[in-house]
């Protein structure tokens, strides 16, 4: 079976590399793509939102799945196209319709649904353009630190944690006033701050039954010590020590099944993944933030820790049979680290030659692709502000990011970056503490 997969990053180079090992892909497509992705499936020079030309190369090459990577297009309705189209409805989609991807493409409607179906939460306030001035009032009024989301999509960046009030208002105006995320931030969500760890758990499903994907922890901050600017992703570790049975077990009954309870109540089909960001607060999950895909970098560390076929699990999502099925999943421990481009998550010059890629990886790691491209003399020069995800697999945490950092370390372009010390926090609380 043919299978196009959408979008240009690490995550979309795990999926093609991990589908391709399944002897039901017969022939794997990316749209855009990557230097990355070309090494394992084939690139189609399409945008993700050119839905009509998507359409056309599914029918013309026999794609019969569609698996949909980047937000962006489901947030614009590609799965809606394909079931509107009478001649693309037998495509397998992997990804929800629009109505479910709000969950992610607006914050302020997932805050209004985790209320409304009593899914535990941050307090939270939301402000638009004309309510700027009220805004402030009520940042003048609230504690510190202070959370500001863009309501809109926003590459991972919309997210601001303020310490004083200076931040919060500069923040605030930036996203208001001055369009700093465009139209993303047209609308601003103001949330308490919850101290803990964050958790990052995945689901498949089909609406009414799902399965457990294994979970991560990312790093979103630029600098080491988890301190500056937020990113799409400097790393991720899987599993995470804290997630133990008991906590998941109130993952799955305060927040995953109440969710799903929640879409079918409002009439809003979903087939997909659902990606739902946690705090630890208190040895309690509380959410903060929806996706409707899967992570990046968390992809590049769950994805190698799945022994089952991937094409079966989704295909068991198409024939409503994730109630049966199992997962296998590597008791090894995953870490992601992500190289980036210098400057990211500001100003960062692209096309640098990118060297190192050629030789052996050191045992147990993998190098998936983000940023990248490759130029008319074959040579890979950066795309992007993220570059190479570069994971790990060891018998624990520490192992594993001993062998990531020492593929990292191979790889190098004018400007390179990395963090070295994703897990940090991880090392510095067991597991017992919570």
């Amino acid at each position: 079976m043919n299978v196009l997969i959408i979008g240009a990053g690490g995550r979309e180079h795990a999926l093609a590399w991990k589908l391709g090992q399944s002897p039901y892909s017969e022939h794997i497509y990316v749209a855009p793509g990557n230097a990355g992705t070309a090494q394992v499936a084939t690139n189609v020079d399409i945008s993700i939102t050119n839905f009509e030309e998507l359409a056309k190369f599914a029918t013309d090459f026999n794609i019969m799945m569609l698996v949909v990577g980047q937000e962006a297009a489901l947030v614009e309705g590609i799965a809606d196209y394909f079931a509107e189209k009478e001649y693309l409805q037998h495509i397998l989609v992997v990804g929800p319709q629009r109505a479910g991807a709000q969950l992610e493409g607006s914050k302020d409607f997932s805050k209004q649904f985790l209320l409304k179906y009593g899914i535990p939460t941050a307090r939270y306030q939301t402000f638009t353009t004309d309510t700027h001035d009220q805004a402030l009032e009520y940042l003048q009024t609230h504690a510190y630190p202070v959370v500001l989301k863009a309501d809109g999509l926003a590459a991972g960046k919309g997210v601001v944690i303020a310490k004083d009030y200076e931040e919060a208002s500069f923040a605030l105006t930036g996203m208001l006033k001055h369009h700093k995320f465009g139209s993303a931030g047209h609308k601003v969500v103001i949330e308490e701050f919850l101290q803990g760890i964050e958790l990052s758990a995945f689901v498949l499903t089909d609406g009414q039954e799902y399965v457990l994907l294994p979970e991560a922890k990312d790093y979103k901050r630029i600098g080491e010590g988890d301190v500056g600017l937020n990113t799409g992703g400097m790393g991720a570790v899987s599993p995470v020590p804290f997630a133990n049975e008991a906590f998941m077990q109130k993952v799955r009954e305060r927040v995953i099944e109440p969710t799903l309870k929640g879409l079918q109540q409002e009439g809003i089909p979903y087939s997909g993944f659902l990606f739902i960001g946690l705090m630890n607060y208190n040895g309690d999950p509380f959410v903060i933030e929806y996706n409707v895909r899967l992570g990046d970098p968390e992809t590049e560390a769950i994805l190698p820790r799945i022994k089952s076929d991937l094409f079966e699990l989704f295909k068991a999502l198409h024939d409503h049979e994730l109630g049966q099925y199992q997962i296998e999943v590597d008791p090894r421990s995953a870490t992601t680290i992500f190289l980036v481009s210098g400057g990211y998550p500001e100003d960062y010059e692209t096309g640098k030659v990118i060297s190192g890629l050629e030789k052996a990886l050191p045992e147990d790691t993998l190098c998936f692709h983000a940023g990248t491209k490759q130029s008319q003399d074959g040579t890979v020069v950066t795309d992007g502000g993220r570059v190479i995800a570069v994971t790990g697999l060891g018998v624990n945490m520490e192992e594993a990011l001993k062998k990531a950092n020492a593929a990292a370390a191979q790889i190098k372009w004018q400007g390179r970056y990395f963090r070295h010390d994703i897990g940090f926090d991880l090392k510095k609380a067991p597991a017992s503490k919570f």
